[in-house]
């Protein structure tokens, strides 16, 4: 057949392409053994990894497991510790420490909104996510997830990742090529070359050749080569919504080496955005998101350096790095016989960690709902849009409901506070929630990024309270109150059996972990 989808060209490499190539790659492993399909990965060699978060969700581990990425070799190279969450540092207010954790531990009821309802109409001390999930204690102790005899993979508490996303991006390329089967090219993009039907025929390369595929996936970055430049899909900028526009990035070394790694993103709230300060087994990843209408680069380059400052590192040899960037998304994702997947399809501050998991979702799609022809493409353009918009959309709200629920008081902090700010959907389900818990009602598609359990920790994290209008059904006052208990024992026993984080992570260094 003369239509059949037989070659992909993702144009970019970085942690989005050589992700996106993976993904695809292992679903499709026959094909590529029968020569059927072909992958190929042309990167320049020249084009600097953002590194923006280093952080992942707890998607990840499936993700690489479905790779056949041995977990033990991922941490060794991609100097990576363990992530179960992140914990939000005077988030409600400027003039009292303060802090909530939102851990990737999904307790049970949490959908159906029992445990919640319970929490609230008891009006507990304990916090949410303490009283019903033994993450909370795990992290503020520095624990690890898992023990070193845990095999690869498995785990006692909900994670995720952090990691170097250079040493990350190297060792997917390494993989992919070596086990996978994807070819791959060094070269600059010159331009991109249209069918008469409007199609990405080819990629002209900076030696003159032209390199023609079926379909192709545009994981080129901020430019967007192939969906914006080459075939014209305007860019839908969000930052009347979410104002964040510019990062002040810093590698900063441990104070001692046998330092403790947090086992969660810290997100400190600051005059005109927040510090994230993420823990790596050499060294931490720190920086200030900010918004350039609120404060200027020196501004918050003083506030960065106090709070380093402030963790016992000196800051004069430290090197800071500005990143500017338009939050916002395209108006289409997939268009004609391309995708684009990571910075090329749209980017939102890295609150909550939630580029790398939409390069998962975007690649997983993809891979599962690859055409066979090219014929049927249009119909998988309309599903896969329409699922990202519904997305991209979804993590706007989620992330824009962090600020609106504060109490902070500085311009960048009651900005975000406007009624005219506040997408309408967000605004309707926050007059929902001053009566009604967050329910899997809420969220109710198949695949949903954020649940009602990651609402309910922001919310309640937050000074917010849904107003009890009834009283509680008895058999969920036995349900949660069972669970409490049962989480009690629980993290009892987890606070004497895990080790630190770094512990671990020098264990699976030394030894290795087992395989599943």
């Amino acid at each position: 057949m003369d239509n059949l989808i037989k070659s992909i060209i993702i144009v970019g490499g970085g942690t989005a392409g050589w992700l996106t190539a993976g993904i695809i790659a292992a679903r499709h492993r026959t094909r590529i053994k029968n020569n059927t399909l072909t992958i190929t990965v042309i990167e320049s060699d020249n084009i600097p990894t953002v590194g923006v978060g280093e952080g992942t969700w707890p998607t990840m581990p499936n993700t690489l497991r479905s790779m056949g990425i041995s977990e033990t070799d991922f941490i060794r190279e991609c100097s990576a510790s363990f992530k179960q969450g992140t914990k939000f540092v005077n988030w409600d207010n400027e003039t009292e420490d303060s802090h909530y954790y939102h851990p990737f531990d999904v307790p049970q009821g949490a959908l159906e909104g029992d445990i919640a309802s319970f929490w609230l109409n008891k009006n507990f001390d304990e916090s949410l996510a303490k009283l019903f999930t033994s993450q909370e204690s795990i992290c503020d102790n520095e624990l690890a997830p898992k023990t070193i005899s845990t095999p690869e993979y498995a785990s006692f508490a909900n994670y995720g990742y952090h990691l170097d996303a250079v040493k990350f991006s190297a060792f997917l390329s390494k993989h992919c090529i070596a086990n996978l089967g994807v070819k791959h090219v060094i070269a600059d993009i010159k331009k991109a070359e249209l069918s008469a039907s409007g199609d990405i025929a080819s990629v002209i390369i900076a030696d003159g050749s032209n390199l023609s595929a079926d379909f192709f996936v545009d994981c080129s970055g901020f430019k967007s080569l192939l969906l914006g430049e080459a075939l014209g899909v305007k860019f839908n900028p969000i930052d009347d919504v979410l104002f964040a526009d510019t990062a002040l990035a810093v590698q900063v070394p441990y104070e001692k080496s046998n330092d403790t790694i947090a086992s969660y993103t810290k997100s400190t709230a600051q005059t005109a955005g927040w510090i994230w300060d993420i823990g790596l087994p050499s060294r931490r990843g720190v920086g200030y998101v900010f918004s350039s209408k609120h404060a200027s680069v020196d501004e918050v380059k003083k506030d960065l350096v106090t709070y380093i400052k402030n963790t016992g590192v000196n800051t004069d040899e430290l090197t800071f790095r500005e990143i500017k960037f338009q939050p916002g998304y395209r108006e289409k994702f997939f268009y004609k016989n391309c995708v684009a997947i990571g910075l090329s399809a749209g980017f939102l501050e890295p609150l909550e960690a939630s580029a790398l998991v939409m390069v998962e979702l975007s690649a997983t799609m993809i891979a599962e709902q690859l055409p066979k022809t090219t014929d049927t493409l249009a119909i998988i353009e309309q599903r896969f849009n329409e699922t990202f918009h519904y997305r991209w959309e979804r993590v706007i709200e989620f992330l824009k409901l962090h600020y609106i629920v504060s109490n902070r008081t500085t311009p960048f902090w009651q900005d975000n506070k406007k009624e005219e700010s506040i997408p309408k959907r967000l605004q309707d389900q926050m007059t929902l929630w001053k009566n009604t818990v967050p329910t899997q009602f809420d969220f109710n598609r198949i695949g949903e990024v954020f649940q009602a359990a990651s609402y309910q920790f922001v919310l309640y994290g937050s000074k917010f309270r849904t107003e009890s209008l009834f009283d509680i059904d008895p058999a969920i006052k036995n349900f949660a109150t069972e669970q409490i208990t049962k989480n009690e024992l629980r993290t009892k026993k987890l606070l004497t059996t895990l080790p630190s984080n770094r512990e671990l992570i020098e264990q699976i260094h030394q030894y290795g972990m087992k395989k599943i």
